[in-house]
């Protein structure tokens, strides 16, 4: 069989349902996700099967996975919907219309604070658009972008991030920087040393329990506490925002959180928090598939995020230890 035969006897639908397969395990649950019946899926496969002349599935107990040839099919699957998706939308467009709908991937902070301006931003503008939206940390984020369930992530690293999730983990994605996002020590609002403004006052709280969050949170206090000579004596780890300010009122511990995870909810009494150097902060991120800025409604989302984050209060990047507005004192 030719080449120039086997491009004529693969159709995106047969693409989509292998992807399925590989992304649920089985014929059932992708024809779910889908929204077809079985008996449809599994005669997509046989067709599918019978053109390129290959198993596309192998049965393995009770469920099926992908033969290569299937894993083949799926890995170019992505990149073929999206080429596809871009010509429409370009088409769209000429007929004056903007329509579609884009997955979103984004980090907690993000849900009371960005997501919801970009949200009513997209359905201001092009109420054609939609967007649907599921919370996750950077990795996975990242994770739903390269494996096609996601079509943006929004995510952060810190500096000296050991484990960035724009590193090895998105080879071969776009990854853009579309603002920073300024950090803060919490303390005690009657803390007698309260008054720490720099990296290196941090040093003040060596002897004092901390709380930790999210592993990258945590990862990123050892590295702030290590340059500050000592290693944080680590007594309560949650991800819970207000937790984290209700034990710092109660004087259980300090701790360090960005601005979007503080300004995500109203003030607890009885807790400070202060800047920390414009080098400490966490930069964001949106991460896409390459080349998927040239589907329309993606690129109305990536144009919406760059104003809702810059709305939301996470400016424009700028070099690391470069000056930039200080968020003044919260008591």
């Amino acid at each position: 069989m030719s080449m120039d035969d086997l491009v004529a006897d693969i159709d995106l639908q047969a693409l989509r349902v292998v992807r399925a397969i590989g992304d649920t395990g089985s014929i059932t649950a992708a024809a779910e996700s889908l929204g077809y019946s079985q008996p449809a899926v599994s005669q997509q496969i046989r067709r599918l099967e019978g053109r390129i002349g290959m198993a596309v599935v192998e049965r393995v107990g009770r469920s099926v996975r992908l033969t290569q040839a299937g894993r083949v099919l799926a890995q170019h699957a992505g990149d073929i919907a999206r080429t596809l998706e871009a010509a429409a939308g370009e088409l769209a467009e000429l007929r004056g219309s903007h329509t579609g709908h884009v997955r979103l991937a984004g980090f907690p902070s993000a849900s009371p604070t960005i997501v919801p301006l970009l949200l009513a931003d997209v359905t201001g503008q092009h109420p054609g658009i939609t967007v649907t939206y599921v919370e996750a940390e950077p990795p996975e984020a990242v994770a739903a972008v390269r494996e096609g369930r996601a079509d943006v992530a929004l995510t952060f690293s810190y500096p000296g991030d050991r484990d960035d999730p724009h590193g090895d983990s998105a080879h071969g994605l776009a990854v853009h920087a579309i603002g920073y996002d300024e950090l803060f020590l919490v303390v005690p609002e009657d803390d007698g040393m309260a008054t720490a403004t720099t990296a290196a006052d941090v040093r003040a709280f060596a002897d004092a329990d901390w709380i930790a969050g999210c592993p990258r949170c945590r990862g990123h206090l050892l590295e702030l506490c290590g340059r500050a000579g000592f290693v944080p004596r680590i007594a309560f780890e949650t991800d819970n925002i207000v937790a984290v300010e209700s034990l710092v009122a109660r004087g259980t511990g300090v701790a360090t959180l960005p601005r979007l995870a503080v300004e995500s909810f109203p003030v607890i009494p009885g807790v400070r928090t202060l800047p920390l150097p414009h080098a400490e902060r966490r930069t964001l991120h949106v991460v896409t598939a390459r080349g998927a800025d040239r589907v329309p409604p993606i690129r109305v989302v990536l144009a919406a995020l760059g104003r809702a984050t810059r709305q939301a209060g996470a400016g424009t990047p700028v070099a690391r230890g470069a000056s930039g507005p200080a968020r003044p004192e919260r008591t």
